[in-house]
């Protein structure tokens, strides 16, 4: 038997440390949780992204009475960006969230459904994301996706 150890990279970072161009997409992500429709969870997740040409995109949870069919920030932000800019990767992905008491203290990571499409969009544009993940006591950033799901499928796995 052979133990096989994986490494992945996080920074927690404090708002200010970061350049003016990543506090200006995760300001964008937190006005984007005003745009959440969270009737059932009260839990209110914006996200806001940045293509490789400048254009800044957002996108916010919307749920659903029924469940399945709501979707996270996270994928509106990229699947808008997808849909109006096919040719355009994805720079910089930032998200933030709030509750009843406001934005949260620790960063709100990706769920899997969300990590897996970005990482198939990183696979696409051959791309890292990098991303922002915001909380009031730090922000995680994060090279790529990868260090979030490590153990990755692909298309290339399937050949």
């Amino acid at each position: 038997m052979k133990n096989i150890k994986i490494e992945i990279g996080i920074k927690l970072c404090d708002f200010t440390e970061l350049p003016k161009e990543e506090q200006e997409l995760l300001t964008e992500a937190i006005r984007a949780t005003d745009n959440s429709y969270a009737n059932y969870s009260k839990f209110y997740v914006g996200a806001a992204l940045r293509l490789n040409n400048g254009k800044i995109m957002i996108g916010a949870n919307q749920e659903n009475a029924a469940f399945p069919s709501g979707l996270c920030a996270e994928r509106t932000a990229i699947f808008a960006a997808q849909a109006n800019y096919p040719d355009q990767p994805i720079r910089t992905l930032a998200v933030a969230a709030k509750n009843s008491d406001g934005l949260l203290k620790q960063p709100v990571t990706p769920c899997g459904a969300c990590r897996q499409v970005i990482l198939e969009i990183e696979d696409r544009y051959k791309s890292p994301i990098r991303i922002l993940l915001y909380g009031t006591e730090g922000v995680y950033c994060i090279d790529s996706v990868k260090d979030l799901l490590p153990l990755s499928f692909i298309d290339e796995n399937m050949r």
